[in-house]
């Protein structure tokens, strides 16, 4: 499948200056107000090209951005893949061997297994288990609109409704079906848990918009918890729509195909043929199932495509 090349609005800046943190983890800032409150965590860079969330927690820092209750804490994730960038290959610093996005689960922290990104979800775990509330910052390979995603628990539903924008929610009822993700590592995988964990998806990594969107997103969920004021009134509220995560589909073959080009949000019927996968059929599961993040460029092993349906 033959995709039109990336256009580089933003790119990768040097990071040297941020890596000593105060937090004993390099790359980490946390800033307490010293007046009760939650503890939000805003993670960028968990894919080491998705550049917004570097835009965003920089913004941040830049601009001396401090909690007026409770503690805020700035992550930059994967640092190591982020400074693997090459532009002739924009979609290859994405991880260097595992998705860091995938290994929130004991037994991957605990486990035997070794690469940089075990190596740092190892480091930040003590980061991401002290938050109460954790916004962690993507983008999408294609030039999409930007929507959350978040385990199917209230608790996450009434945060996004009441943040309001991106008005587009991705709903894991059962979780990813592909690892553990950040959001859902320790507690925040609970049903029972307390506290908030949301994905924002901006936009396409390269593009302007989608650093606008992570800086407006990182800011209104501080000011949801009260850690800044808004620096504007809120926009009048927009029509949300939510969709339900059914089956992470995964590429199981070097012959995956989708049968037309996908970019996202493309709405099937049931038993509809969406892709082949060698001998393989990939059709819709429902009548209006809506695609999320198909695949550019499958390979054997990693996540082909989302199917969803709407749920409102």
């Amino acid at each position: 499948m033959t995709h039109n090349p990336p256009v580089f609005e933003v790119l990768p800046r040097d990071l040297g200056a941020y890596r000593q943190g105060n937090a004993g983890v390099d790359y980490v800032h946390r800033f307490a107000s010293g007046k009760p409150g939650p503890h939000v965590l805003i993670n960028a860079l968990t894919h080491g090209n998705e550049i917004c969330g570097m835009v965003a927690a920089t913004h941040l820092l830049d601009t001396g951005i401090r909690p007026l209750v409770g503690t805020l804490t700035i992550s930059f994730a994967n640092v190591a893949a982020y400074e693997s960038f090459d532009p002739a290959r924009p979609f290859e610093s994405r991880q260097l061997v595992h998705n860091l996005n995938r290994v929130w689960s004991i037994d991957e922290l605990e486990g035997v297994q070794d690469s940089p990104e075990l190596r740092r979800a190892r480091e930040l775990r003590p980061v991401v288990a002290a938050a109460d509330h954790i916004l962690d910052i993507h983008s999408t390979s294609q030039d999409v609109e930007p929507f959350w995603v978040y385990p199917g628990y209230a608790r996450n539903a009434a945060a996004a409704l009441a943040l309001g924008r991106p008005p587009v929610h991705l709903v894991m009822p059962r979780g990813l079906g592909s690892g553990t993700p950040l959001i859902q590592h320790g507690r925040h995988g609970q049903a029972e848990g307390q506290g908030v964990a949301l994905v924002v998806e901006c936009g396409q990594h390269f593009r302007q918009s989608a650093a606008d969107v992570a800086t407006q997103a990182a800011l209104d969920f501080l000011a949801h918890f009260g850690l800044v004021e808004r620096a504007v009134p809120p926009p009048a509220p927009l029509a949300q729509r939510r969709f339900e995560l059914l089956e992470t589909c995964m590429v199981r073959t070097a012959d995956f195909r989708f049968v037309q080009p996908l970019v996202g949000f493309e709405v099937f019927a049931q038993g509809d043929l969406i892709a082949t996968d060698g001998p393989q059929e990939l059709r819709a599961p429902c009548d209006a199932c809506t695609v999320f993040m198909p695949t550019r460029e499958p390979i054997v092993g990693r996540e082909a495509v989302y199917l969803t349906r709407p749920l409102d």
